[in-house]
């Protein structure tokens, strides 16, 4: 039975192909084709002024060199924001459960950061190393400390979202057990326990919005340190 309830995060297969691809291509299905007006119905606009509110929202601490990464923090929102949210219909599979895909997406963007802070101010990128006013017998110790804390953002930002993710569905998955178990035993009981189960659904859509949301905040802010 311990076994079953980690079954859902276990990538499907069909003929010996992982469905994950199809997980990953399948919200951009349900983005309105594009149009040669701008705007065509009420879906294209919901979208643009979501898309529009995003951006503002991830942009205003950044300055202007930092808008360049509008297009991609604006996608990988979009994108970890459907993927969260499909994952929370019966019978589906959620990629961003897995900790190697939360770490391909969150690896490759830190470095790009870290890497851009290097390029254009190599000074000030290696000074928040080393906090100022640091005493002289300190100083290796605080490297070494800030460095670890470096390295390991890409690695927070993955386990974060998997954990978070993964936790939320074992209990979902645990509650509606319990539920279906319940009713023939005790129908009263089983009715107060769908109703948590309601209950902690609602809180899981909001944590597959806010997780999406943090994941792209924290990329934005550590561009914000490397511009």
């Amino acid at each position: 039975m311990n076994l079953s309830f980690f079954d859902q995060f276990m990538s499907p297969y069909l003929l010996g192909i992982p469905l994950i691809l199809i997980s990953l291509l399948f919200p951009a299905l349900l983005l309105p084709s594009p149009h040669n007006r701008w705007i065509t119905n009420r879906v294209s606009t919901l979208q643009s002024w979501f898309i529009y509110t995003i951006t503002k929202q991830l942009m205003t601490p950044l300055n202007k060199k930092g808008h360049k990464w509008a297009l991609i923090l604006s996608s990988l929102m979009i994108f970890l924001l459907s993927i969260n949210l499909l994952g929370l219909l019966p019978y589906t599979f959620t990629p961003t459960t897995q900790l190697s895909m939360n770490l391909a997406l969150a690896f490759p963007l830190w470095l790009a950061t870290l890497l851009t802070g290097l390029r254009n101010q190599p000074s000030a990128s290696l000074g928040h190393l080393l906090p100022e006013g640091t005493p002289t017998p300190l100083i290796p110790a605080l490297i070494m400390i800030e460095t670890t804390s470096l390295l390991i953002r890409p690695l927070a930002l993955g386990v974060r979202l998997t954990a978070n993710l993964t936790a939320g569905h074992l209990l979902i998955q645990l509650i509606s057990t319990a539920t279906a178990v319940l009713f023939s035993i005790m129908p009263a009981i089983s009715i107060l326990t769908a109703c948590v189960l309601l209950l902690l659904t609602i809180l899981e859509v909001a944590v597959a919005m806010i997780q999406a949301y943090v994941f792209v905040l924290l990329l934005s802010l550590y561009l914000q340190e490397n511009i």
